[in-house]
C-alpha cells in the first residue's frame, strides 16, 4: 500500500468532497476518484459512501482512518527528527583518535555550539582507527599521517614537533633546548615500540647510533608526562598532549637534533555517508588546527 493512496484518502476525510480534496492536493478529481478506487480494491472494501456531491466515510473508512491518523503522525514525527539531525541539533559522533588531547578544544568549541550532540572518543593506535572505519564502526578518526589506504580520504590538519617533557624544577641546562643523547642519564618513560611516536624516535636515534632505553613504557601518555615530572625524568611528546591544568608544573624542551615533525589529519571512509553532524564537527577541528604548528 502506497503512502500516497493513505494522503489522498485523508484529504477525503477532511474534505468530504472529492473536488475540494482534489485542489488540496494538487491533483484532477478524476484522477483522485480513481486513486480512490484503487485504494478499495486493494482493501477490497468501500470506504466513502457517494450520493451525488455528498460524501460520507463508511465504517470500514472510520478504521482505516484511525490508523491513518497514526501512520501520518508517525511520518510528520519522523520527518521532524530527521529535519533536526540535518540541522545538527541532535546526532552522535562516533571517533578513533591518537589521544583524546588532540581533542580538547575543537570538541569543547563544538559542544557550545551543539550541547545536544554525543560525541564518543576511543583513544586508539591508527591501525585501529583505520580497521574501524573500514568496518563503519566509527565515523572519522584524527591520526598520525600517512594513513594509507585506498578506501580512505585525509585532511591534513597541522604539524607537531616532538619535545622533552620534564618537571618545571628539573636540573637541565638553562638553554631552551637539549640533546637526545643528554637525556640518557636520566628516566625515561616512552611508549610501548610499535606506537608511532616511539617508532619516529627509535629510528632516528638508529639513524644516529645510539639508543634511548625507556624505564618505563606505557600508551598512556597522561602516565607518562606524570611520572617524568615526579621521577626527574624525561618523556618524548609533542607539547599537545600535556594537560592544559598541569601546563604550570611542566617544561616541554625543544630537542637539538631535527626529529621529524608529527602530521596529524582527519581521516574517513570513501563513499561512506557522512552526516551534517559528522561534516560540522570536522569543520570545527578543521577551523581549530589548519595551519597551526604545534
Amino acid at each position: 500500500m502506497k503512502l500516497k493512496l493513505l494522503k489522498y484518502f485523508f484529504a477525503v476525510t477532511e474534505e468530504l468532497h472529492f473536488s475540494r480534496a482534489a485542489d488540496q492536493l494538487g491533483i484532477s478529481q478524476p484522477t483522485l476518484s480513481q486513486q480512490i478506487r484503487n485504494l478499495e480494491g486493494e482493501l477490497n472494501t468501500v470506504l466513502f459512501h457517494r450520493d451525488g456531491g455528498k460524501v460520507e466515510i463508511t465504517d470500514t473508512g472510520y478504521i482505516l482512518l484511525k490508523h491513518v491518523n497514526r501512520i501520518l503522525l508517525e511520518i510528520d514525527q519522523a520527518t521532524k527528527s530527521i529535519e533536526d539531525f540535518n540541522k545538527t541539533t541532535r546526532g552522535e559522533i562516533r571517533v578513533g583518535c591518537s589521544g583524546n588531547q588532540l581533542l580538547f578544544e575543537p570538541m569543547l568549541n563544538f559542544h557550545k555550539q551543539f550541547p545536544h550532540v554525543k560525541v564518543s572518543i576511543s583513544v586508539l593506535k591508527t591501525e585501529k582507527t583505520i580497521e574501524r572505519l573500514l568496518n563503519s564502526s566509527i565515523d572519522l578518526g584524527v591520526v598520525f599521517l600517512p594513513a594509507y589506504h585506498e578506501q580512505l580520504e585525509t585532511i591534513p590538519l597541522f604539524s607537531a614537533n616532538l619535545h622533552a617533557i620534564t618537571s618545571i624544577n628539573h636540573e637541565v641546562p638553562s638553554q631552551k633546548k637539549v640533546d637526545l643523547k643528554y637525556l640518557s642519564q636520566y628516566p625515561l618513560f616512552f611508549m610501548p615500540a610499535q606506537y608511532y611516536i616511539r617508532q619516529v624516535i627509535d629510528l632516528y636515534c638508529e639513524s644516529k647510533g645510539f639508543k634511548l632505553n625507556p624505564t618505563v613504557e606505557s600508551p598512556d601518555v597522561y602516565s607518562l608526562i606524570k611520572m617524568a615530572t615526579l621521577n626527574e625524568g624525561f618523556t618524548i611528546l609533542p607539547k599537545i598532549y600535556i594537560n592544559p591544568s598541569n601546563r604550570d608544573n611542566t617544561l616541554a624542551l625543544e630537542i637539538e637534533e631535527e626529529l621529524p615533525s608529527l602530521q596529524v589529519g582527519v581521516i574517513f571512509k570513501k563513499g561512506m555517508y557522512t552526516s551534517p553532524v559528522v561534516k560540522a564537527f570536522i569543520k570545527h577541528i578543521e577551523n581549530t588546527y589548519v595551519s597551526k604548528s604545534v
